[in-house]
């Protein structure tokens, strides 16, 4: 039996209402239980004319004055069960206030939605759906240049610490050894005047991505996200996962030694390399629009919790991916790696229903 339903099975309940069928039977016809249907005609009704109070058969099945024989002289208040309403307030409630990407937001509702994601893109740019707007449709709309007042302190490019650890070197690494994982790691800022920021860790083969709170511009404070991570999996799952990290020039990446040893023991676990333009590890900054959906350029991340983190990183982390065939980067990764590690990095899955990339995902 489906818990969902089309708008083929809007359109029928509509017309059987409208016969004074059972609601066994209007179940029994659209394949579903009669609860679902009975939920689907109370909660999807709307208001019709009507001066006085309520009428006794909209308290109970069939909630609705569709099939009543004297709706059109009765005084009292009416309600009626639409399926093009129906079927729009469904959209809606599957996505209010929860500023899900256009492509996640389609592979939830396609079963329902019997056209092709170009034509639901159309429909979206032409205004059909009050609740979703051009601004979530991926590149639709330009981006402004960024205006400049301060600069963050980066490495220099003739600094000590980038000899042998250049794209270059890293190309180089790759072709002696092709399996190895590559990891893109960042930072994301809220105001320039902050003193948190956001650490993220790209995962290539799976598009996950970690997210840490640290101390901006503090090289210690991620130091001590790895120190964490080298405790929490374990050293041979740690040189697994990290092998290779491709970072920018950021001044909070300017101690690679301590992100590359194991403290303890002194053993080189993994490798650090420097890109130079942005471009070169483009996938993260991508990755880092779902940050903004939810906390849009301009607001603070001071206030911010590790909660909050955990809680933004395993949303953005469920959202289906066009490009991963509509799977998420949480299920390629855990099919990769397996539940152990999953846990170990405090990653969950989140329904696709209740997904949320809006700034009320903070709010608790």
């Amino acid at each position: 039996m489906k818990r969902r339903l089309s708008v083929e099975n809007r359109m029928l309940i509509e017309q059987l209402l409208r016969l004074n069928y059972k609601l066994k039977d209007i179940a029994y016809y659209v394949d579903s239980t009669s609860s679902t249907v009975s939920r689907e005609i109370k909660n999807r009704r709307i208001t019709g004319k009507g001066d006085f109070k309520e009428c006794n058969k909209t308290k109970r099945f069939p909630y609705v004055c569709n099939g009543c024989s004297i709706k059109t002289y009765c005084r009292k208040k009416k309600y009626y069960y639409n399926y093009i309403k129906a079927q729009k307030n469904y959209f809606k409630d599957k996505i209010k206030n929860k500023n899900q990407p256009i492509s996640h937001i389609f592979n939830n509702i396609k079963d329902e939605f019997p056209r092709s994601i170009q034509t639901f893109y159309n429909y979206v740019h032409k205004g059909y759906f009050s609740s979703i707007n051009d601004e979530m449709l991926p590149r639709a709309y330009s981006y402004k240049p960024r205006k400049r007042t301060n600069e963050k302190p980066t490495i220099r490019f003739d600094n000590v610490i980038r000899y042998g650890r250049t794209l270059k070197d890293m190309n180089k690494y790759i072709e002696i050894h092709p399996n190895s994982n590559i990891v893109e790691m960042d930072t994301v800022i809220g105001k320039f005047e902050d003193r948190k920021c956001i650490m993220t860790l790209y995962f290539r083969n799976s598009k996950l991505m970690l997210m840490f709170l640290i101390d901006k511009y503090k090289p210690d404070s991620v130091s001590n996200v790895f120190k964490k991570l080298r405790k929490q999996l374990g050293s041979e799952l740690f040189k697994k996962l990290f092998e290779v990290i491709l970072t920018d020039n950021g001044w909070e990446f300017s101690k690679p030694e301590d992100i590359e040893f194991d403290q303890l023991t002194g053993e080189k676990q993994i490798n650090v390399f420097y890109c130079e333009p942005y471009w070169q590890k483009g996938r993260i900054e991508r990755n880092h629009e779902f940050i903004r959906y939810i906390i849009p350029k301009g607001i603070t991340f001071d206030k911010l919790t590790n909660e909050n983190i955990i809680d933004m990183m395993n949303n953005i982390n469920s959202v289906s991916r066009k490009s991963l065939n509509f799977h998420t980067p949480f299920e390629l990764f855990n099919n990769i790696y397996g539940n152990t590690i999953t846990k170990k990095l405090h990653l969950v899955p989140i329904k696709k229903d209740e997904v949320n990339l809006s700034y009320k995902l903070l709010i608790k």
